[in-house]
């Protein structure tokens, strides 16, 4: 427990999807709870409907988080028992809370975390790239420009690395992690739900299979640089993907020239896209 003394302010994980995951220790809480604050009230009224409570509502989501966290040191300062709960999954990350944390810990108010689903985990295994360290970025910047500059930063971290991305952006995000990381890219989508799906994405081809809609779990797998196969292949394969370009071989024939010449699809797909990204 963050801070000594019985717990006024839970900070509680709540179910990606399916409302079935809600843990005990979760549902005890929110039973004690003189007040839910939550990311989104709608959400947050369809859980408690399911779960058969009432309870007082008030918003805390990122345009009010300062309000929200003064909100909750007053009704802390009131007596009252609080629990904190995102729209889905668990507050903080890439979610509202951060915030009420550090102002919790600030002013010696106890609070206890009560863990829950995690989309970002989730993702990660479903994906078959976890079993060692990874990275969480959590959502790319909107601009293309500022995309661009992340992931080229993203790409000196030699680990997994896992994005949110909302379905409007997903295309065009899926389609820049491919001219940086190696591929596959694994998009996790509908995550615990019904119609929950895993797709890999090894080029532009493959977006035709994937659902544009729910929100999305991306995972790049930068653990296994193309460069490091280069280096065992005995050849620059980077030379040769230029020179190639420069005789006028389309992308579709070098990844397949490259191949025959011992690198995995994966690598020679990365390396005819940074190729692609380089040119003026």
């Amino acid at each position: 427990m963050p801070t000594k003394g019985e717990p006024v302010v839970s900070i509680v994980g709540t179910p990606i999807g399916n409302l079935g995951d809600i843990s005990h220790r979760a549902l005890e809480a929110v039973k004690k709870a003189d007040v839910i604050f939550a990311e989104d009230t709608r959400t947050a009224m369809n859980l408690l409907n399911h779960l058969g409570l009432k309870k007082r509502i008030v918003s805390c989501h990122k345009d009010n988080e300062r309000a929200s966290t003064a909100k909750i040191l007053k009704e802390a300062d009131s007596g009252n028992k609080i629990v904190l709960i995102s729209e889905a999954g668990m507050p903080c990350i890439s979610d509202p809370g951060a915030e009420a944390v550090k102002e919790l810990l600030e002013k010696g108010v106890p609070f206890e975390i009560i863990s829950g689903p995690t989309a970002l985990i989730h993702g990660l295994i479903a994906s078959g790239f976890s079993g060692g360290p990874f990275f969480f970025y959590g959502f790319p910047p909107h601009k293309s420009s500022e995309k661009r500059k992340a992931f080229q930063k993203l790409r000196e971290i030699p680990a997994p690395i896992i994005f949110y991305e909302s379905p409007r952006r997903a295309a065009e995000t899926i389609g820049m992690l491919l001219e940086f990381f190696p591929a596959p890219i694994a998009c996790c989508r509908e995550l615990t739900k019904l119609h929950e799906e895993t797709i890999f994405i090894n080029g532009p081809e493959d977006m035709e299979n994937l659902t544009l809609k729910g929100e999305f779990v991306l995972v790049a797998d930068n653990s296994s640089a193309a460069v490091k196969e280069k280096n065992e292949a005995g050849f620059d394969a980077a030379e040769i993907c230029g020179r190639l370009s420069e005789e006028g071989f389309s992308s579709h024939e070098t990844v397949k020239i490259l191949k025959a010449l011992g690198l995995k699809r994966n690598n020679a797909y990365k390396i005819v896209m940074e190729n692609a990204a380089e040119k003026p």
